[in-house]
């Protein structure tokens, strides 16, 4: 499995192949470096006391419950992106979290809570790029959206023997796709040669939506996960294997 995500992201990729037999080869296009500033916990501070409050990422939770513990009041009501997201606000505190049965910004987007928004404050706990459709799509309801940017990403250099072993794949292996900016950066930056390896490989897509985006960089062997889980991303990937 290559697994295209953050330099800290891929454990529990790995943990999920394992499980299975299988090993990650991991491709880092950034590495994530948390905020730390009067600002940014100013930014927080009002994010967070929303009454509903969206976290868009595990690295904008745990960013955030570094700056600030985080806890519920009344009725606030936390939504996250994803199960991932999900589990690390269970970590940090947050007993109760809505998730879309669509783990993505759409399908954040189509939840009840937020289809009559107009006049109403919301929380996002986020970082620079990544899921910039929700904020204008809120905004556009007639939301007040609370931004707060709890970490941001900075680009570092493909591993170069993370190359090389792309470059030596006896057989094309499963692309664990979970971040489109991950996957269009990393497929941006590759050697020709090592690009060319990769689109040869069969795209696990967390989502249509990228789905269709792999499509749009010339992928043609796409198979969509239940979600960005990683053993969901895992058991399509064998489940692919098999249909094969």
């Amino acid at each position: 499995m290559i697994s295209l995500r953050p330099r800290d992201g891929h454990a529990a990729l790995r943990r999920a192949a394992s499980a299975h037999g299988a090993k990650v080869l991991a491709l880092s296009p950034w590495r994530i470096q948390p905020l730390d500033d009067a600002a940014t916990r100013a930014a927080l501070d009002v994010a967070i006391a929303a009454d509903t409050v969206i976290a868009t990422s595990p690295s904008a939770v745990r960013a955030a419950a570094a700056l600030r513990p985080l806890k519920t009041h009344g009725a606030q009501h936390f939504i996250a992106v994803g199960e991932g997201t999900a589990a690390a606000l269970r970590r940090a505190g947050i007993a109760q979290i809505e998730t879309p049965t669509r783990m993505d910004s759409e399908g954040v987007l189509a939840l009840s809570v937020l289809q009559h928004v107009n006049g109403r404050d919301i929380g996002l706990i986020t970082a620079p790029g990544g899921r910039d459709r929700i904020e204008p799509a809120l905004r556009e309801r007639g939301a007040r959206v609370l931004r707060a940017d709890v970490y941001r990403r900075v680009p570092i250099e493909l591993s170069p023997r993370a190359v090389r072993a792309l470059l030596k794949l006896a057989t094309p292996a499963a692309i664990a796709l979970s971040s489109g900016e991950a996957f269009v950066r990393i497929l941006d930056a590759l050697p020709a040669n090592a690009a060319d390896v990769l689109r040869r490989c069969r795209i696990i897509a967390a989502s249509q939506r990228l789905a269709d985006l792999a499509r749009e960089r010339g992928f043609d062997d796409i198979v969509v996960a239940a979600s960005a889980r990683p053993r969901d991303l895992i058991a399509a990937a064998a489940a692919g294997a098999v249909n094969h």
